[in-house]
């Protein structure tokens, strides 16, 4: 398998700007031989500045940056793009936009198929696993199904957040809500990734990159945490 992935936990990272904590692994995942990347702005509502924000950074590395959203055509942007770049903001909004845009077929057959480089960060990131079922956000559209692009055979929570044992909040924490999605039969195991970290997919080999642990969650199994470095390219073979 060609796949070739970079899913990030979040865009931004406190005491930095946009994408500042992984400029390197960007430069390092795209390369030299990719000039040009398509951007897909469809989390957030306002377009034009997201674009605008995302093509001022990728600038500041060495890439051009077109915006699917504006070109007439978005099914023909993604068979002619070098590499694919999805934002952050909210996960309802962004995979209902794909599906009504026909691009996630597409996506998921130049990735897969023909192996140009994908990379997500936050919202992006839970599209590119087999659902949406683990993201953190409130469901403000509804799209036609929880079933995302199946770039990995698992799930991701972006933003994974242990619980304060000083806070007061009486709501549920990140692990109780991943426990719950865990009831439900036949479900993935999550990997829960903090602020700073991020995923490299290359064929069959996963890395966990950055500068914060995961925490990976199994079905009916103890949850495991892995260090910055390790080797994570069981979860692209065992059978969830």
């Amino acid at each position: 398998m060609k796949r070739r992935l970079l899913l990030v936990s979040n865009s931004t990272l406190h005491g930095g700007g946009y994408l500042q904590h992984c400029e390197q692994q960007i430069q390092d995942f795209f390369g030299k031989g990719v000039k040009r990347i398509l951007f897909v702005p469809y989390a957030l509502h306002d377009r034009d500045a997201y674009a605008k924000t995302a093509r001022d950074k990728f600038k500041t590395l060495g890439y051009e940056l077109d915006s699917v959203h504006e070109t007439p055509d978005p099914v023909d942007a993604v068979r002619k793009a070098e590499g694919i770049f999805i934002g952050g903001g909210n996960t309802f909004r962004l995979l209902k936009a794909l599906y009504d845009n026909n691009v996630v077929t597409e996506i998921r057959k130049r990735v897969l198929q023909d192996g140009i480089p994908y990379m997500g960060s936050s919202a992006g990131t839970n599209v590119s696993t087999i659902s949406i079922n683990t993201t953190n956000d409130m469901p403000i559209v509804y799209p036609p199904t929880f079933a995302a692009i199946g770039l990995v055979p698992f799930n991701i929570n972006p933003h994974f957040l242990d619980p304060d044992p000083n806070s007061r909040h009486m709501g549920e924490t990140r692990e109780q809500r991943i426990t719950q999605y865990h009831e439900e039969s036949d479900t993935p195991c999550v990997l829960g990734l903090r602020e700073g970290s991020m995923l490299l997919v290359e064929g069959n080999k996963a890395t966990l990159l950055g500068s914060t642990n995961a925490r990976l969650f199994h079905r009916g199994k103890k949850t495991t945490e892995y260090e910055p470095g390790s080797d994570l390219s069981f979860l692209l073979t065992d059978v969830q």
